[in-house]
């Protein structure tokens, strides 16, 4: 009886965070098909006529592919390159028996308490010293030290989850560590890199704050940079600027859709797990 009572009050509950959710989602997407004034007059209805002309304009007419290309080879490579480190030190510290390695793990914890845009003055001088500044290669430090943290959290209680009997037996058949991990860790850790992964590509796509702070020229500039150049200092076209974004939105939903499964086991078989 106590299950019955509770159902309705969880869908419920789903229901309205689900329109939470998708209301935005809704407004920017009907949006981006209207003429410029129409926003204003009906901002939450169906478009009375179907403008195409901002999509047209934002892909013929500006650096929108150049932008969108840049923001896919930054995305892409910090999470390859999260994923490979995060797996390889999960590995290490799940089979490091020490006290070193809690401290370790301890330390790579603290790096999900502590929003590393607190060091953004510091962080500039480190990437101007290293010769990458206005560049798009300035992000890839910075995006890697963010999704590290998560990403050993992550992966090492997955890592530990694994049952020790598979990889001793590796080792008996004269496996070594490394060939251990290619050919047995790695392949029972998708579900979990693919939470991580999910994990890190949102704050990866989405961020601004880098990318005003390390990049000024124009080629190297990512996605949501380039749209600050669609903002006025009199009028801003929103039409183009919300198709844009919606166009910007895609990569991510189609990623969550096409990776969720995994998503949603990586969540429950490891990261809950401790």
């Amino acid at each position: 009886m106590k299950k019955k009572t509770m159902h309705p009050f969880a869908h419920g509950a789903l229901s309205i965070w689900s329109v939470m959710v998708l209301f935005p989602l809704w407004t920017m997407i009907v949006n981006s098909f209207k003429q410029k004034y129409d926003i204003y007059r009906d901002p939450f209805g169906i478009p009375r006529i179907w403008n195409f002309q901002s999509y047209l304009s934002v892909l013929q007419d500006s650096d929108f592919v150049l932008f969108f290309r840049n923001s896919i080879f930054v995305t892409i490579g910090s999470i390859l390159a999260v994923l490979i480190f995060g797996s390889l030190a999960a590995y290490a510290l799940a089979n490091w028996k020490d006290k070193a390695s809690h401290w370790i793990y301890a330390f790579f914890i603290a790096g999900m308490m502590l929003p590393i845009k607190i060091g953004s003055i510091r962080l500039l001088q480190m990437v101007k010293a290293l010769g990458l500044i206005n560049t798009i290669y300035s992000l890839f430090p910075v995006y890697i030290a963010m999704g590290l943290p998560i990403a050993v959290f992550v992966l090492t209680e997955f890592t530990r989850e694994i049952p020790y009997e598979l990889t001793e037996a590796a080792v008996i058949d004269g496996a070594g560590k490394f060939r251990v991990f290619h050919s047995i860790i790695i392949h029972l850790l998708r579900p979990a890199l693919a939470t991580v992964a999910i994990f890190n590509l949102v704050p990866f796509w989405n961020d601004l704050w880098f990318p005003l702070i390390f990049i000024n020229s124009d080629k190297h500039k990512t996605l949501l940079l380039g749209v600050t150049r669609l903002f006025g200092q009199y009028q801003t076209d929103w039409s183009k600027i919300l198709a844009v974004l919606t166009l910007a939105a895609v990569p991510v939903i189609l990623l969550y859709l096409s990776m969720s499964k995994q998503f949603i086991k990586g969540l429950t078989a490891g990261a809950v797990k401790g």
